[in-house]
């Protein structure tokens, strides 16, 4: 049978972070590989009254099958939601999804042909690529820096690839406490991507799950209101981070001829999202002390946060030669290590002794591969294991470089 499968999925091997999680499955493994956010913060109060009140008052319709774009209440409800942020929409420039993830599944199933070009940063969401490679894209990837995208970088790569009479389809971001990496885009580097993106005609993709999640620093633009409806951008929002991932709720937002699409792709594969979980995230947004809720979230995760840096200062002195980068905000960090270690080697030798992490390489675009980083998550794990498992992945790291040694 496999040799009647399509071309893509002979050589496809899926969400690679999403097969590691399931090699972890032992409950004495401390992980930081998830991108869990706790469920000490998610709203049970809210989502228990909602589901019942929800179930008794019209359960013909809850139980049905709903708009293929989404209920009405709750794209109003997000639309009002979003002017806090200073983007202005209409119905018409909005559709609900089933989760972030598949938000960006339907933007790379509108965009991309097989061999299209994809502008990144390196590294990126591994989500994201697992995606786009499904539709077996290529890439332009620059590595990130400090302050975000290597803009510069990328325009000289599309001059060079419009050259070559090749045009990249769009351009995917994460610019705010960016999965994996945990680095913010400045301004300036917004700025100056949005005008790439005008310049050369090539939609810029904000995927933007974590812009609630700022811990310190001053709060920055997103790229979509920098644009001012002018069409060059399309955002992907989930309520997966802020509220819950269980729901599998989520939306995109962008022109409106870009938004009927989506709903077409939307109609012919998934069909709806379920009604009920959309009328919590409406409650959510209507009834929840939001400014109360964001705040004990920020509060929380930035002490989950304050404590994993000082546990790494603690567990990796200077001479190791490892680092890591000092989020602003959202759920992860990015640890760079020796180059002479492997990262994934060392993700089955860390799961032997009862921690995980995600090896780096799940975020590098085709062809940008390195082998020295990893993706931590410190949200979900208790300050416990935080301690227990920051001390046992630098234990894993020296067992490794000692055994490297004799090897040599």
């Amino acid at each position: 049978m496999k040799s009647l499968f399509a071309t893509i999925m002979k050589e496809y091997e899926g969400y690679k972070i999403g097969k590691m999680l399931c090699y972890i499955q032992d409950p004495e493994i401390i992980s930081f590989a998830g991108g869990l956010p706790s469920t000490d913060v998610f709203p049970l109060d809210l989502i228990q009254k909602t589901a019942e009140k929800s179930l008794k008052s019209d359960p013909d319709h809850v139980l049905q099958y709903s708009s293929v774009t989404g209920e009405k209440e709750l794209m109003e409800a997000i639309i009002d939601y979003l002017k806090k942020d200073n983007i202005h929409i209409e119905l018409e420039n909005i559709m609900i999804t089933t989760s972030g993830q598949h938000g960006i599944d339907l933007v790379g199933r509108l965009f991309l042909d097989p061999k299209d070009i994809i502008v990144a940063d390196c590294p990126t969401f591994g989500g994201a690529l697992a995606s786009f490679e499904l539709e077996d894209a290529e890439y332009m990837a620059k590595d990130i820096e400090e302050d975000g995208s290597d803009v510069k970088g990328m325009e000289a790569g599309i001059e060079k690839l419009l050259n070559q009479g090749r045009k990249p389809k769009f351009i995917y971001v994460v610019p705010d406490f960016q999965n994996p990496s945990g680095i913010t885009m400045s301004l300036k580097k917004r700025l100056a991507l949005l005008s790439t993106s005008k310049k050369y005609g090539i939609p810029l993709i904000e995927d933007s799950p974590y812009r609630e999640l700022r811990y310190r620093g001053e709060h920055i633009p997103s790229i979509y209101s920098l644009d001012e409806n002018q069409g060059n951008v399309i955002g992907i929002y989930t309520f997966s981070k802020i509220l819950c991932p269980g729901l599998r709720v989520g939306f995109n937002i962008g022109p409106s001829e870009v938004i009927r699409k989506f709903s077409f792709i939307k109609g012919a594969n998934i069909l709806n999202t379920p009604k009920l979980n959309q009328d919590i995230c409406t409650a959510f947004l209507r009834e929840y002390d939001l400014d109360a809720h964001f705040k004990r979230a920020r509060n929380y995760y930035s002490e989950k946060l304050n404590f994993f840096l000082k546990a790494m200062e603690k567990n990796f002195p200077e001479d190791m030669g490892v680092k890591w980068t000092k989020p602003e905000g959202g759920l992860f960090l990015w640890i760079t290590v020796p180059e002479k270690i492997n990262t994934l080697e060392l993700f089955y030798a860390a799961a032997k002794e009862k921690v995980a992490f995600v090896p780096g390489e799940v975020c590098y675009p085709r062809g940008y591969l390195k082998h020295n980083t990893m993706r931590i998550n410190f949200s979900y794990p208790t300050k416990d294991e935080i301690v227990d498992g920051v001390k046992t992945l630098s234990f894993v790291v020296k067992k490794y470089l000692t055994e490297k040694k004799k090897n040599i």
